[in-house]
């Protein structure tokens, strides 16, 4: 469905990230991973993308906070593949205080890699795009754009503009092949979250089942994680030509719990 075409996704190298580029990969898209971690795992997910889907896999370290490097990141992406075809704006970073005690400077970082860097981004791959008359912009933005949260000032400021953000570009790009979407995932068993419940099972001497089920009484009323493959499946959907239509959308996929 996606065969020949190539994508940037950021914040890639793990997780929910590493399970869009999965999927991508699997409908003959050629994918470049950004992000940080450890050197010989990276390699390997990265060779595992190419010797699984006979695609072209690649990987840039660039920092999302410098713009410059994110210029670096477009670049060898337009240069290995021709074009960037599919843009997915994963890459966050998130932090825990109340706003009278949230340092400054996380929360500059906050604002540079969750909201600056999809303008940095898009504004790069954007002339490409409507240069072919074709391009997918997929903002990752979170449940935590629909609704607050306590202690958590930055990630639900940066995932709200996201949606705006979406909004403008989807409308500036509406008049050609190309679109641009916001999904709103609930929790997934990521590896913060898988980190965050680990304590929680500490703490109250739960079990990993127990752990959840507690974890999720608050959060989504299905009581169970919202799936990585789901989310990265909604993603190739909305890059392929069935999604052509979808533009300017802040999609929930939560579990329900934007309804309650």
């Amino acid at each position: 469905m996606l065969k020949g075409r190539s994508a940037i996704i950021t914040g890639s190298t793990q997780g929910l990230g590493y399970a869009m580029a999965g999927r991508l990969a699997a409908q003959g898209c050629n994918v470049v991973l950004n992000g940080f971690g450890d050197a010989h795992d990276i390699e390997n997910k990265r060779r595992h993308l190419e010797d699984s889907h006979g695609v072209r896999a690649l990987h840039h370290g660039a920092d999302l906070a410098d713009p410059g490097q994110i210029a670096g990141l477009v670049e060898t992406a337009t240069r290995a593949f021709g074009a960037v075809d599919i843009l997915i704006n994963n890459a966050v970073v998130r932090h825990f205080a109340p706003i009278e005690d949230f340092r400054p400077d996380d929360w500059d970082r906050a604002l540079a890699v969750n909201l600056s860097a999809a303008f940095h981004t898009t504004r790069l791959v954007l002339p490409g795009m409507r240069q072919r008359d074709f391009g997918r912009i997929v903002n990752m933005a979170s449940i935590y754009g629909l609704v607050g949260a306590v202690n958590r000032v930055d990630y639900v400021t940066t995932k709200t503009a996201l949606i705006g953000f979406t909004r403008a570009v989807a409308l500036e790009a509406a008049s050609q092949n190309i679109t641009c979407n916001a999904i709103c995932p609930g929790t997934s068993p990521t590896p913060a979250i898988e980190e965050r419940l680990e304590g929680f099972m500490a703490e109250e001497g739960l079990s990993r089942d127990r752990a959840v089920a507690k974890f999720m009484a608050s959060r989504q009323p299905s009581g169970r994680f919202v799936s990585m493959d789901g989310v990265a499946a909604l993603v190739a959907f909305l890059c392929g030509p069935a999604g052509a239509d979808i533009t300017g959308a802040a999609i929930p996929i939560d579990g329900g719990w934007s309804a309650s």
